[in-house]
């Protein structure tokens, strides 16, 4: 395979080589190129990998394992991704860290996200790598191959070049971060919020697809079993076929079998989106799937009622308000802090006096960052004001309950 003279595909040895080095500095950074288009699972095609070398020319060396080479051994670094002892250095990494686990057979720990860490000093929670090196370290990336048949090979010049570069300056990178968290003592929680990167996967369970069909709710409960069966067939045909579901069969003719249940293979031929090459090659299948849902029980459908009230519109303004205000004195992006989701479920506990809702929002390093305010808003205790410099303050309400009635001199916006 051609390969530039400067970047150059690695062999088992190299990989060996690497992993020792990484092993002795306690780190690694790590990044991959995969094709998902036509396909039920991203297919791995090449992983860019940087370790510290004092041999170097930069003291750092880059790796490019070829994803579509069975020959190459990858076992060494595979291990040392799984060795809680060796930080892994990742950016926007969760479909990174999803498709390793299951390419490489492995697991993750100890990750430091450095999209995720920069979030906790001052710059966006959601910068691509290019701004975030430009932003942090003052240094331009190409971005010319990042749209490319990755699976096509030989590999071109280009791609190999723009993929080194990728991971060149990510434990550059990591390091300034890190000097930034240690100075605004934010380190643990960044590395909180890494943590939750360990479990990313990129495995669906068929038994559940059925609830990301639209308007699955609108289905009857028998209808709802049928659904389930026919999702979780094709979500099995499809990973077994290595196809999207969507070639398998489209959601439109999916739900209609489920809400007309056919007996027959005549009857599959009524329903539009269901071709005579598919009547053909997988009829019987559907049908036997059908016939299984009709006999399962029926799902009934969700008998809770929504907890949305309009009344909880203007506070969830204002505690978003609020949040925004602390985000921006910690100099944290507010991404991290609080979903629009999250606040809807602690403002609907609030008002119907039900148990503190399990949402990241009230745990860890956020509630100790916003958690006692956000709950004293809520319960009346303290009132947001804007101070002398324009910024949003809180001040303790002094009244007792009845006094904080309307009829006290107050006015209910609600």
């Amino acid at each position: 395979m051609p390969e530039t003279e400067r970047h150059k595909l690695a062999g088992s040895a190299d990989i060996a080589a690497a992993a020792e080095l990484a092993g002795a500095a306690g780190r690694l950074g790590i990044d991959t190129e995969f094709m998902s288009e036509g396909r039920y699972r991203a297919l791995l095609c090449l992983t860019q990998v940087a370790v510290e070398d004092p041999s170097a020319p930069t003291g750092i060396r880059t790796l490019l394992i070829d994803g579509l080479d069975a020959a190459v051994d990858v076992r060494p670094l595979a291990e040392l991704l799984a060795d809680p002892a060796i930080q892994i250095v990742v950016h926007a990494g969760r479909q990174d860290v999803a498709i390793l686990r299951r390419a490489w057979a492995t697991e993750l720990s100890n990750i430091l996200d450095t999209q995720l860490a920069a979030g906790f000093v001052g710059e966006s929670a959601q910068a691509g790598y290019g701004t975030l090196i430009g932003s942090v370290l003052g240094l331009r990336v190409g971005k010319t191959a990042s749209y490319t048949r990755w699976d096509a090979r030989p590999l071109t010049g280009e791609q190999l070049s723009y993929a080194a570069e990728d991971v060149a300056h990510l434990l550059a990178l990591a390091d300034e971060l890190g000097d930034r968290l240690a100075a605004t003592g934010r380190a643990q929680w960044a590395l909180e919020e890494c943590r939750r990167l360990e479990s990313a996967s990129d495995e669906r369970d068929p038994e559940t697809a059925w609830e990301r069909l639209p308007r699955a709710s609108q289905l009857d409960p028998k209808a709802r079993a049928v659904a389930r069966r026919l999702a979780a067939w094709r979500e099995r045909t499809a990973s077994e076929t290595d196809r999207p579901v969507g070639q398998i069969l489209q959601d439109p003719p999916l739900l209609e079998l489920a809400k007309r249940q056919p007996r027959s293979l005549d009857q599959l031929t009524s329903i539009r989106g269901i071709h005579p090459s598919f009547i053909k090659r997988r009829g019987r299948e559907v049908l036997e799937q059908v016939a299984a849902g009709i006999a399962d029980p029926p799902i009934p459908r969700e008998s809770r009622r929504s907890s949305s009230d309009p009344r909880d519109a203007p506070l969830i303004a204002l505690a978003e308000a609020l949040l925004r205000a602390r985000a921006a004195q910690a100099r944290l992006a507010y991404e991290l802090i609080a979903s629009r989701s999250d606040l809807e479920q602690i403002i609907s506990a609030s008002r119907q006096a039900a148990p503190e809702p399990e949402v990241r929002t009230l745990a860890g390093w956020r509630r100790e960052l916003v958690g006692a305010d956000l709950e004293a808003l809520l319960d009346g205790a303290v009132a947001v004001a804007v101070g002398a410099d324009r910024t949003l303050e809180l001040h303790p309400v002094e009244l007792s309950l009845a006094e904080r009635a309307p009829a006290a001199g107050g006015r209910s916006l609600g």
